[in-house]
């Protein structure tokens, strides 16, 4: 079976491109397999892991926050808002972040930094539920 050509960009760095056996992704109407030959399509992403299935079957878990998909003839194109490896977190830290994150929202004293807190914030407890 042919590989599939993928690639995930994020605004910070290109984090993977090659071919892959497949990707499992967010989207925003529910997780979507792509393989070699899968027909076009455009997608929107919802906070999730992507899961990158290598040759030989090893896997990479990279969790996403927003963005786009496509799937053309030349393969598969991923661009994040933000792409961070699993491999990558530190549970420890990540929990302190999530407490200091819930602190700043009780502290927020307008309705613009109470939204900008609720955001970070949920955006740390995705991500804790990611790993």
């Amino acid at each position: 079976m042919a590989g599939l050509h993928f690639e995930l960009v994020s605004p910070a760095r290109l984090l993977f491109s090659g071919e892959v056996t497949s990707v499992t992704l967010p989207g925003t109407e529910g997780d979507m397999g792509i393989f070699a030959g899968h027909a076009p399509v455009l997608s929107t992403l919802r906070p999730g892991v992507v899961v990158v299935t290598k040759e030989g079957g090893s896997t990479d878990r990279i969790f996403v926050r927003g963005g786009f998909a496509e799937v053309n003839p030349q393969g598969l194109t991923l661009l994040a808002e933000t792409a961070i490896p699993l491999a990558d977190l530190d549970a420890t830290a990540l929990a302190q972040q999530v407490k200091d994150a819930e602190e700043d929202f009780a502290d927020a004293v307008d309705a613009e930094a109470k939204r900008k807190a609720q955001e970070n914030l949920d955006h740390l407890k995705a991500l804790q539920g990611a790993l």
